[in-house]
This record gives structure tokens, C-alpha cells and sequence, in this order.
């Protein structure tokens, strides 16, 4: 199949694209617009390859979009562009609402149009919409509430997951109306290597090996369930390939530990694998900082559906996953020290400050 995937310079797009272009033989259109978090160091093991190829550009632009539709007659597409980070939608919402809700509009509307023009025949009836989203969208679950699953109310808390949401009633609404061929998905929490460092995980990682305060929210009894970036990479190129048309599948890591847990498991990780550190007991550098605002307190994902109808289940347990993920960010100074030093440093969430903590 040929491909194209918004947002694959991403933490979670380029895990996708990996997967497709290595373990699958597939091709790949990467769009994608190159803002902060997008990294194409990700994509170093593809980018010579023949069946990968990048293209600069905004989902917002239709005109482009229409363009790049034309020219590379894609099969598929794997919409995963959005604005994700929850501190940054609370601190200036209009992107999120310009590139998850007017975004995802355009390119529905370019993607319609481009379906409906394909001849009919094998590659009209085998086209794929694929729209990701996050089960944010789905509010906040108190403790021994039942998992999120596909019939789970929206609700959404914040301007990211708002932002979200609309994007998913959106593509499921072009599906019943319009009868674009959507698939939906909804994820927990991920995490894994070429994360970037503004989320939980690396954060901690990487201010502990600095020596610096691990800025945790209120008490940290946040509840997230944790799933590994490759093995949702495998589950949304199985949605996207065998998913029933406008059906949603939530995809989760059968994970759930508050945030201080996996705080306090990278600090023990980062104590045995670096015993000549200086910062040793690394629990010590943890500091306890004001809550956000609207902060959900549990997510939880029930993901027997894609386990009962596609046959996908993780393979990454927790423990072991976080052990790779500190690993692979001790031994890759290399891809997060300029990220550090020329993108992100003094910006956000206690990398050079205290001011804000995450999860």
C-alpha cells in the first residue's frame, strides 16, 4: 500500500512509519508541517529509502493538500498531525483548535473529494481513512470506575481533548454522511524512545540525569495507563488494514499506575543502571508543584475489542518497557541534547524551571 501519514516527524507518527516502511514494505507520504515537537531525526533508518518520502506542509492548506492527493494517489491515510500536549492547549488554545478541529476538517473535505474521483474498482473500495485520536476525549474515570470503552460518552476536560473531540465526531460524521471510508482510534497514554521531552516520562528521565527537580502535579495521584509507542504503532496499521468501517477502537497498555509510581520507578531504574551517579537516591530530587488546572484524575482504557475483533494485544509490560525507555535515553544524547540546547530549553515544564510539573 501506498501510505500517507500527517504528523510522521512526530513521537508517535514516525513509530507508525518505522513499522510500516521496515516491517511491513509499504510506502509512505509523510506530511507534515515540521513544528516543535516534529523530529526527522526520527526518521533516519527511512529517509533513503525509495518507498518514503517527506512533504513540508499544512493540513490546513487545502489547496496543497488537494495537490499532494493528486500527485501521490495514496491508498490510505493515517491523519495523527494534532497539537497534544494538555499544558500547551491550556496555555494558548488556538492552535489546538486551528490544526485538531480546522485541520482535520480540510483534510476530510480533501480526502472526499479525492475518494469520490477514484475510479471505481480496488482502489476505491479498499481506501482507508484512519483518524487517531486520544481517550481524553473521554473525561476522567474515578478509582474502580470501568474502563473507557467504544460506547463511553465523551467528555472531554480541556482544550486539547476538546479540540479532540471535535476533530473525532468530525471524521465519523463523514463517514455517515458523506460515506468516507473512517476508521477510528483512541489510545492511552504512550510512551518509548524519540518521546519529546516535554512529556512525563523523558522529562523525568532526563532532568533525574541532570540532577534537577522532578516536577510532579498536586500529589501525584493521577492515573494514566501506560501504552509502548511500537505496540501502538501495530494496532493503528491494524485498525487502519482490517478495522470495520466507521467503527472506533481503543488501544490500550493494560497499564495503569499514578503518576508518582512511574516517577518513582524511573528514579530506582536510574539509581541501579547509574550507580556512580551523584544524584543517588534519585527519589530525592522529587518536588511536589501546584496541580493544572481541570486535571482528570484516571484514565483507563478497556481494549478488548481490538484484542476480540483484530487479534491485537500489547507486548511491552510496563516494567520492562520503562527499563528500555531509560536505556535507550542514556544512550541517545545525541537526539535529545539538541532538541534541548536549540528548540525547547527554558520553555516548558521544568527542564530549566519549577514553575510546572506533568503527567
Amino acid at each position: 500500500m501506498k501510505i500517507m501519514v500527517t504528523g510522521g516527524a512526530g513521537f508517535i507518527g514516525s513509530a507508525v512509519i518505522r513499522h510500516l516502511v521496515h516491517d511491513l514494505g509499504d510506502q509512505v507520504v509523510n506530511v507534515d508541517k515540521l513544528t516543535y515537537a516534529a523530529n526527522l531525526d526520527t526518521l533516519n533508518s527511512v529517509a533513503a529509502l525509495d518507498g518514503y518520502c517527506l512533504e513540508v506542509a499544512d493540513i490546513c492548506d487545502s489547496e496543497k493538500m488537494a495537490e499532494l492527493f493528486q500527485r501521490h494517489q495514496p491508498d490510505a491515510v493515517m491523519h495523527l498531525a494534532a497539537e497534544s500536549h494538555v499544558d500547551r492547549s491550556i496555555d494558548g488554545p488556538e492552535d489546538f483548535i486551528r490544526t485538531n478541529i480546522l485541520g482535520t476538517y480540510r483534510l476530510l473535505e480533501v480526502a472526499l473529494g479525492y475518494y469520490q474521483n477514484l475510479a471505481a474498482g480496488d482502489k476505491q473500495q479498499n481506501f482507508r481513512f484512519h483518524h487517531v485520536s486520544t481517550d481524553e476525549v473521554f473525561g476522567a474515570l474515578k478509582p474502580g470506575d470501568a474502563p473507557f470503552n467504544p460506547a463511553t460518552a465523551y467528555d472531554p476536560r480541556s482544550p486539547y481533548s476538546a479540540s479532540k473531540a471535535a476533530s473525532d465526531h468530525l471524521a465519523m460524521a463523514w463517514r455517515h454522511t458523506f460515506d468516507l471510508p473512517v476508521v477510528l482510534s483512541n489510545c492511552s497514554n504512550n510512551y518509548g524512545p524519540y518521546q519529546f521531552p516535554e512529556k512525563l516520562i523523558p522529562l523525568v528521565i532526563l532532568n533525574a540525569l541532570a540532577g534537577k527537580p522532578l516536577p510532579v502535579y498536586g500529589k501525584g495521584e493521577n492515573i494514566r495507563d501506560w501504552l509502548y509507542v511500537d505496540d501502538h504503532a501495530r494496532a493503528l496499521v491494524t485498525v487502519l488494514k482490517r478495522g470495520r468501517l466507521g467503527e472506533n477502537y481503543l488501544v490500550g497498555g493494560d497499564a495503569e499506575r499514578t503518576n508518582l509510581d512511574v516517577v518513582h520507578g524511573i528514579c530506582d531504574i536510574m539509581d541501579e543502571i547509574s550507580p556512580n551517579s551523584g544524584n543517588r537516591p534519585h527519589r530525592d530530587l522529587i518536588k511536589f508543584v501546584k496541580d493544572r488546572p481541570g486535571h482528570d484524575l484516571r484514565y483507563a482504557i478497556d481494549y478488548s475489542k481490538i484484542r476480540n475483533e483484530l487479534g491485537w494485544t500489547p507486548r511491552h509490560d510496563f516494567k520492562t518497557g520503562l527499563r528500555d525507555t531509560v536505556q535507550w535515553y542514556l544512550e541517545n544524547e545525541n537526539w535529545w541534547r539538541p532538541i534541548l540546547q536549540n528548540q525547547y530549553q527554558g520553555q516548558r515544564l521544568g527542564l530549566n524551571s519549577n514553575e510546572k510539573g506533568a503527567s
